[in-house]
């Protein structure tokens, strides 16, 4: 070996060293084990047909791109001065490659983090979510209803300080988290509350996190149906259908959607949703791959017959989008408020071997009648701001977008 070659030129060829050597003998270290399984995973999980591969008894053949990566992903476990946690350093790459694509595709995170379990629409826990403030002061944010926690009074901004009798004022929110969860029947929190030290006692339950809520508007001697939907969670098209016959049976004439503020969730879910209002002779959006464009139906077995509005604003995306899309060409839905958001993209959710979960961007979507959507929303057909007053005295008075709604349903 010449002497005078650089550092890197001596680096290329110990590399070289160790794939050669790896042809030599049947048998593999623990360290090319783990390359080789850390090869598998990224490529079957991430890249898929994109990177192609041929694992053989004695060797391994890759594409360049991912030789680099082996080759960086080995040199950094060997000669980092600190210890490596491999898990991290394999949870970081990832979720770098993901970043690398579009907007919508994302490390997730653990199967438990608050999108899985708002996706999911049930979980065991307390009824409560934490966040850290600025004095790192481990607080409730959210308090669901009907749950252990509301029934307990909790409430949002309590600064939570201790558990039975364990300080928790220097733990992180997954430390305080993982505590939580090992908890057996009942247990107490101590938690500060303007200025004052209050004591509840909670217990672990399953909780079904409330997606859809609903009342009776009378207005000109008519019923008028009001159904609000935060998230198209796994359970949500159960709750829609239950609260639309309750106000069905209750001699409902005309029905509004509020859709305001969701920023979507399962597509499965919506479809179930649209199939309740139009029968299957209705297409109902339309899925793009890079194989094909499908349409798809709706499942349902009738399409009703009383007046629709969809209430939307710039954060109703996705699954909103879908909803108001193949109401408002297929059913003749009113829409009011402000242009949606436009993300017409299909993502899929796929957990790792250690739970971890990502989100992929693998198909785009379409309306009914093969409208792009992506990037462009949907154009109410009566375009209102919401007024500040709303947001001082959050009153039905004070929202002017329903009222508006109102106005143009009952026409």
């Amino acid at each position: 070996m010449d002497k005078k070659k650089n550092s890197v030129e001596r680096l290329s060829e110990s590399l070289d060293i160790k794939v050669n050597r790896r042809k030599s003998f049947p048998t593999f270290k623990t360290k090319e084990v783990v390359c080789l399984l850390l090869v598998t995973a990224v490529i079957g999980l991430i890249m898929g047909y994109l990177v192609t591969y041929n694992i053989v008894l004695k060797g391994s053949k890759v594409d360049d791109e991912l030789q680099e990566f082996i080759e960086n992903y080995d040199y950094v476990v060997d000669n980092y001065y600190g210890e490596v946690d491999k898990k991290s350093l394999i949870d970081s790459a990832i979720a770098g490659m993901l970043n690398a694509l579009d907007n919508n595709s994302a490390y997730v995170g653990s199967s438990d983090s608050s999108f899985s379990i708002f996706l999911e629409g049930t979980y065991k826990g307390t009824g409560i979510q934490v966040t850290m403030d600025d004095e790192n002061n481990i607080v409730i944010y959210t308090v669901f209803d009907d749950t252990a926690a509301s029934k307990a009074g909790l409430k949002k901004g309590d600064i939570i300080i201790k558990l039975n009798n364990k300080d928790v004022t220097d733990m992180s929110l997954e430390e305080f988290s993982d505590l939580v969860k090992k908890q057996k029947g009942i247990f107490k929190i101590t938690y500060i509350r303007d200025g004052k030290q209050h004591v509840a006692s909670l217990k672990i339950e399953d909780i079904e996190l409330k997606s859809v809520t609903s009342k009776m508007i009378k207005r000109d001697e008519q019923k008028i149906g009001y159904i609000r939907l935060t998230i198209f969670a796994n359970n949500s098209d159960e709750q829609f259908k239950s609260v639309l016959e309750k106000l069905e049976k209750e001699g409902m004439d005309k029905l509004i959607i509020d859709l305001r503020g969701n920023s979507g969730g399962h597509l499965k879910s919506a479809e179930n949703i649209i199939s309740l209002f139009l029968d299957s002779s209705h297409p109902i959006y339309q899925i793009k791959s890079k194989e094909e464009q499908k349409k798809y139906y709706s499942n349902g077995k009738e399409t009703k017959d009383y007046k629709i509005g969809v209430l939307i604003d710039s954060s109703s995306a996705s699954a909103s989008e879908v909803l108001t899309s193949a109401l408002k060409e297929q059913y003749g839905a009113l829409v009011v408020g402000e242009n949606s958001f436009g993300k017409g993209t299909v993502q899929e959710l796929q957990t790792l071997p250690d739970g971890e979960q990502y989100k992929l961007t693998t198909k785009v979507w379409l309306t009914s009648e093969g409208k792009v959507v992506d990037k462009k929303g949907i154009k109410p057909d009566y375009a209102i701001t919401l007024n500040n007053s709303y947001y001082e005295n959050p009153t039905d008075e004070n929202d002017n977008q329903l009222q508006k709604m109102l106005e143009v349903i009952l026409k």
